[in-house]
């Protein structure tokens, strides 16, 4: 039975149902092709796939261009069924999307079928890779409301998908704000002038921790048992084994990989119980928190260029680690340091776990009443 409000919007009138192919058009993209894949930011035409990534790249190609501004589309993968909503001038990386248009826009609406396309449950099955427009789309009923009804119910989901956006812009930015907060915190704690208000020693890793790297051992993939203990990398977990080879506080370093340049994610990370280590990332045993912490702070502050070799494959040796020189302050300077510092990265982590949650919770709303609007029985 329809909701009351479809009720109202529908005042008595009825709602037909026809095949979505005869509503409907498609066009292969084989003119829209992009022929090189030398994209760069810094080219005007977006390359687009209906999937996850959606854009690709762009590229500076000026021919076979599809003048999406001035008549929107709708992009289906033909395989997975993936689909978007494009109103701006695009080039198409794939033969097998389709690009969907109504037939007549008087009859309906193409962004109604735009949102009652993303209403249907996947059917897809792990073997089905027959083509899904002409075999099972096209032949798929629509409800056809009046036209007057579906430009009410595409306003409402427009509002709804705007107002989702600026939701997610709103909490990234937020986060945006406190980890540029928390950075400036933390590069002036650590700095040279703020820590000799207290004084400090220069001193190397071996001076202050045990290196542990000879206790690691890497396990390939397909030899790993799983369970539920962490198996660390360079940059953080990469899985979880049924046993351990340390158990207590560590520091991690990362000894290779691109990250160590890109600094995308934290090159020195604090680990605790029972874990696992392959030999991409060094271990560092500390005799106090605040030590480790300080160190960890420390780490992820400055420039590490000048110790790493490298530069297809960036390397960060244990005697390039074991060289870099870290400003100790006393034991009661650094608990200051890391007690503000543990405060600053709480709340920064605690908007970073909760910002996907809050987005999850937004696109469930939206999708129940995108559901609601668009079910007449």
């Amino acid at each position: 039975m329809a909701h009351p409000f479809i009720e109202q919007l529908l005042n008595g009138q009825t709602v037909e149902y026809k095949p979505l192919g005869e509503i409907a058009d498609y066009e292969q993209p084989q003119k829209y092709l992009v022929k090189s894949t030398n994209y760069r930011d810094e080219y005007p035409t977006p390359v687009l796939t209906a999937g996850k990534t959606f854009i690709l790249g762009y590229t500076d190609e000026t021919n076979g261009i599809y003048p999406a501004s001035q008549k929107p589309v709708i992009i289906f993968d033909d395989f997975t069924t993936a689909n978007k909503w494009v109103d701006f001038d695009f080039k198409a990386k794939s033969s097998a999307m389709k690009i969907i248009t109504s037939k007549d826009e008087k009859q309906c609406l193409l962004k109604f079928i735009y949102y009652w396309l993303n209403t249907l449950p996947n059917e897809l099955s792990n073997s089905d890779h027959k083509r899904q427009w002409i075999s099972n789309y096209a032949n798929k009923l629509i409800p056809l409301p009046p036209l007057p009804v579906q430009e009410r119910i595409v306003e409402i989901l427009d509002k709804f998908t705007e107002l989702e956006k600026e939701l997610e812009k709103e909490l990234e930015k937020e986060l945006e704000k406190r980890r540029k907060q928390y950075q400036y915190y933390r590069d002036k704690l650590l700095s040279e002038e703020e820590l000799e208000k207290s004084g400090f020693e220069w001193k190397t890793l071996p001076d202050i921790s045990e290196n542990l790297d000879y206790m690691r051992k890497p396990v390939t993939a397909n030899l790993r048992k799983i369970g539920n203990i962490p198996y660390y990398g360079a940059s953080g977990i990469v899985d979880y084994v049924e046993d351990y080879i340390f158990d207590g506080d560590y520091l991690l370093v990362s000894e290779d990989g691109a990250n160590l340049l890109a600094r995308s994610t934290p090159i020195a990370f604090s680990i605790s119980g029972k874990t696992w280590v392959n030999n991409h990332a060094h271990i560092l045993k500390f005799n106090t928190y605040e030590e480790r912490r300080f160190v960890e702070f420390f780490l992820n502050s400055i420039d590490l260029k000048p110790y790493i070799s490298g530069a297809a494959q960036p390397k960060l040796n244990q005697k390039s680690l074991n060289s870099i020189k870290i400003p100790i302050p006393s034991i009661e300077k650094q608990q200051q340091i890391v007690e503000i510092l543990d405060k600053f990265d709480t709340l920064t982590q605690s908007i970073t776990a909760g910002l996907p949650r809050e987005i999850e919770l937004r696109q469930k709303q939206y999708e129940y009443y995108r559901n609601l609007l668009l079910t007449f029985d």
